[in-house]
């Protein structure tokens, strides 16, 4: 008889371990940003970034949404958490480039304008390209997707 309640015994142990498993589990799953969609980014997309900015002025904190319109020049560390999109616009003759994390909470959307045709994973000659160089041709159906 002892034998058999020590048997009971360690199945019910078993299946309490199993049930804290199974609540880790689903913590985690929570956790990620998997929820958020993100569009299939390439490099020579036109994309809009739209970004939370927090302004703080006289102790009055203010949210609003900053919207970043470039090429997609690379997009580097795959389709991970940490994948990231390096984004250049030229202003008054300077080129900015910001770098963006795909899964950051400050990232609201991002819009896909037009897909370009390039047979390069990384367009960093377009930094030094001036003119027709710095064009990129434009697939076919690509607008307004």
């Amino acid at each position: 008889m002892t034998e058999e309640t020590k048997k009971e015994e360690n199945t019910e142990v078993e299946t309490e371990e199993e049930v804290v498993e199974e609540e880790n589990n689903t913590e985690t799953k929570e956790e990620t940003p998997a929820t958020k969609e993100i569009p299939d980014v390439k490099p020579g997309d036109t994309v809009k970034v739209h970004q939370k900015i927090t302004d703080v002025r006289d102790n009055k904190v203010k949210e609003r949404i900053q919207v970043f319109e470039g090429v997609v020049l690379a997009r580097k560390h795959g389709k991970g958490i940490s994948a990231t999109i390096t984004v250049r616009k030229v202003i008054d003759g300077v080129g900015v480039e910001r770098v963006f994390p795909l899964h950051s909470p400050f990232i609201e959307k991002i819009e896909i304008i037009r897909s370009s045709k390039v047979r390069r994973s990384k367009l960093y000659y377009l930094r030094e390209a001036k003119g027709r160089k710095a064009r990129l041709k434009i697939k076919q159906g690509s607008q307004g997707e």
